[in-house]
């Protein structure tokens, strides 16, 4: 009864291991996309729920803070770490065609404001001219 009882431990044991380095692996695979997809211009979600554009991060070194621009002119230095993921930016006409289908005709100037509004983002070549300017002048 005893020997049933050590194997069992045993076999818990061995599945605890690998679980825990599947488990690690993962996490590891998935800080390297991010690393690698973290370049300067790039939308990203901060872990107290602000979002902000990358000017400066060095996947490199962990400890050195990376520098978001939460609003134009607004740099903050946060703790790499604290970059919880990258934005994928969404096809907003696509999402503005889905919602024309279940709205009314005389809604049809609203959507066409939102899709002006959505297509004046910035893209990450134009944030990274803007922030160039302005480093400029300082």
């Amino acid at each position: 009864m005893e020997i049933v009882l050590f194997g069992l431990l045993a076999v818990l044991l061995v599945f605890m291991f690998f679980n825990t380095r599947k488990r690690q692996k993962a996490q590891k695979a998935e800080q390297e996309e991010k690393a690698t997809k973290t370049v300067p211009g790039v939308k990203v979600l901060l872990q107290g729920g602000l979002y902000g554009t990358i000017v400066a991060y060095d996947p490199e070194d962990l400890d050195s803070p990376a520098l978001v621009e939460i609003a134009p002119g607004t740099i903050i230095e946060v703790h790499s770490q604290a970059i919880l993921r990258i934005v994928e930016p969404k096809d907003a006409i696509d999402e503005i065609d889905e919602n024309d289908e279940n709205t009314e005709n005389d809604d049809a100037t609203d959507a066409d404001d939102v899709v002006e509004a959505n297509l004046n983002v910035e893209t990450p070549e134009e944030t990274r001219a803007r922030l160039d300017r302005d480093s400029d002048g300082k």
